[in-house]
C-alpha cells in the first residue's frame, strides 16, 4: 500500500470508541485514502508493537486520539497505548526524516475529548494544536474531514454530505447483512477489518 495514502489510526478499540471510529475510517475511505489500524488483521504470533511500527513507518498521515489518558471511574488506570504510538510516529518523522526519506513530510492529527486537558498529563505537547471532539461522533468526523482536506490539499465535499453518505453506508450495510443472517448483536460485534472491507467497496461503488 502507498506511502503517501496511508493514514494510521491510534485511537482506543472499545465498544464506547465505535461511534467515533466508524465515522472516522469511512472519512478516510471517502476522502480518496487508506485507513491502517492495528486491528485490520489478527496474527496471534505477530508482536503488536511490530505490527504498529509497521504500520506507523508506513504512513504518510496519522490520526492519534488521546481521549483515554483521563482514568473514566476511580481505580481504573488510564491508557497509555495511545501516547506511546503518538511517541513513535513523531519520532519517526523526527530521526527517519533526517536521511531525507518520505518519513520528513509526515503529518499528524491529535484528537482529544477536551481542547487542552491533554496538557496536564502530556505537558511536552503544549503549544501543539489539538482538535477536540467533545465524544460527538460527527464532530470527530469533522475534525479528520477537516484536517485531510488541509494537508492534502483536496477538494472535498462538505462535512454534511459526507456524513450523510456515511449514514447511507451504515443502513446500506445493515440491510445487506440482515439479508445474509445476521442478527442485530452480529452486527454490532462484526469486526472492524470486515467492516472495513464493507466500507471499501461501498465508496468504490458510489464516486
Amino acid at each position: 500500500m502507498a506511502f503517501e495514502t496511508n493514514v494510521f489510526i491510534n485511537c482506543p478499540f472499545d465498544r464506547d470508541y465505535l461511534s467515533l471510529l466508524r465515522p472516522i475510517v469511512f472519512c478516510v475511505y471517502r476522502l480518496g485514502f487508506q485507513p491502517r489500524i492495528a486491528s485490520e488483521r489478527l496474527d496471534g504470533g505477530e508482536p503488536r508493537i511490530e505490527k504498529i511500527i509497521e504500520l506507523i513507518e508506513g504512513s504518510k498521515y496519522a490520526i492519534h486520539d488521546l481521549s483515554r489518558i483521563k482514568a473514566r471511574k476511580a481505580g481504573e488506570l488510564f491508557r497509555l497505548n495511545m501516547p506511546l504510538e503518538l511517541g513513535l510516529d513523531i519520532g519517526c518523522k523526527r530521526f527517519k526524516g533526517d536521511d531525507a526519506g518520505p518519513w520528513r513530510a509526515k503529518k499528524c492529527l491529535i484528537l482529544e475529548t477536551e481542547r487542552y486537558r491533554y496538557q496536564a498529563a502530556l505537558s511536552d505537547l503544549s503549544n501543539s494544536d489539538i482538535a477536540a471532539h467533545g465524544d460527538d461522533p460527527l464532530e470527530a468526523f469533522t475534525a479528520v474531514r477537516d484536517w485531510l482536506e488541509q494537508e492534502a490539499r483536496l477538494n472535498a465535499d462538505g462535512p454534511a454530505r459526507l456524513w450523510d453518505q456515511f449514514t447511507d453506508f451504515m443502513a446500506d450495510n445493515d440491510e445487506a447483512l440482515l439479508a445474509r443472517g445476521f442478527s442485530r448483536r452480529n452486527i454490532d460485534d462484526l469486526p472492524l477489518s470486515s467492516l472495513m472491507r464493507s466500507m471499501e467497496a461501498w465508496v468504490e461503488t458510489h464516486r
